[in-house]
């Protein structure tokens, strides 16, 4: 069982901006390497528990020990309290600024008030970002700035662009996702798409995969995630649908 004073040590360790130790610096010389080739240690940070040391690779972490001879994958979870620090901590490094967000490069869709908004990262390509679409559909209340993330094939960036260059994108959009219809017109050449802008910001945000979901206080959850989820979320950053 972990004792009380780890939350709180990680807590800390969530909000440090402190330079690496030397033993950090040390534990990333040795632990980078045996990651394989091409991957890149961003910051090692010694916790609170168990003499582990947090290794962070973009928006992912792992851990291991001082000498760097174990590699330890998977969450960190408080037996008594079922609270999972690994989890929390990537939140926490994952975490944007949501008024940074270009919603001018990104397909807008109002429900309702509209009050409740998240910003969605999408590829038309992708079978669970269409199941995820039913169920913003099933929605209300709510505005959704969809971004058109081409990852899938260069079908999809052609896909995005027939969309975008339509007269009505949100239509063009919801009729491909949820009915397998697309635009009957073909994009004139001279349209212009955001599609490299959305691509570049995409990857700076560590999005690797579709869909991705970030809320108006710079979480993210990760997939296809159902209403009963999202409503959960929604309430826990004070969003709550009215009664």
């Amino acid at each position: 069982m972990l004792k009380k004073g780890v939350f709180a040590g990680l807590l800390l360790l969530a909000g440090s901006v402190m330079a690496e130790t030397a033993q950090e610096q040390a534990v990333k010389k040795l632990v980078e390497p045996r990651l394989g080739d091409g991957v890149k240690v961003d910051s090692v940070v010694k916790t609170p528990y168990s003499g582990l040391f947090e290794v962070r690779v973009g928006g992912d972490i792992i851990y291991t020990d001082e000498k760097a001879q174990f590699l330890f994958v998977g969450n960190v979870v408080d037996a008594k309290s079922g609270t999972n620090y690994t989890r929390n901590r990537v939140e926490e490094l994952n975490k944007i600024k949501f008024s940074d967000l270009p919603l001018d490069s990104a397909l807008k869709m109002v429900k309702g008030d509209g009050k409740r908004v998240i910003a969605v990262f999408e590829d038309p390509n992708c079978g669970y970002c269409k199941r995820f679409r039913k169920t913003l559909a099933s929605l209300d209340n709510v505005t959704v700035y969809t971004f058109m993330y081409n990852i899938l094939s260069e079908d999809s960036v052609a896909k995005s662009k027939n969309i975008w260059c339509s007269s009505d994108r949100n239509k063009a959009w919801d009729e491909w996702m949820l009915s397998g219809k697309m635009p009957t017109a073909t994009a004139p050449a001279n349209c212009v798409t955001p599609h490299d802008k959305v691509y570049a910001l995409g990857r700076k945000l560590n999005v690797n995969g579709t869909p991705a979901v970030f809320f108006t206080d710079g979480t993210r959850i990760p997939g296809a995630v159902d209403a009963k989820t999202l409503e959960e979320k929604f309430a826990s950053i004070g969003q709550a649908p009215k009664r």
